[in-house]
């Protein structure tokens, strides 16, 4: 069953990470497109990390992308306003963190896209 949850987690997180970086590099699912190239380069990250990690190959790798563009958030967008997501803060950056973080660690379980030996 934790291969079953990793895979869940990874799906759920790794896919939506790439939603969001298409929202910001090509406009899709109503995204405003690019506006500047700071906001590209972290686009790349979270579409790439994204991938990575929901395909469980190279979990770590994607695992690190998705870490530093929420670093990034958290510094340049919602850190000033404090922990609460409800106050357009940083709390929901934090999570997934943790979350991604704790998958790297673990290690993506059993299902991968690429057969492991």
């Amino acid at each position: 069953m934790a291969d079953l949850g990793l895979l869940i987690i990874r799906l759920v997180v790794g896919l939506t990470f790439v939603g969001h970086g298409a929202q910001k590099l090509f406009g899709w699912f109503g995204g405003p497109g690019p506006i500047k190239f700071g906001e590209w380069l972290g686009t790349i990250g979270i579409t790439t990390g994204g991938l990575l990690f929901s395909a469980g190959e190279l979990t770590w790798l994607g695992a690190i992308l998705i870490i530093i563009v929420m670093i990034d958030a958290i510094f340049t967008v919602h850190g000033k306003n404090g922990f609460w997501l409800t106050d357009g803060g940083y709390e929901y950056n934090l999570i997934l963190i943790a979350i991604v973080l704790g998958v790297a660690l673990i290690g993506p379980g059993d299902y991968v896209l690429i057969y492991k030996m």
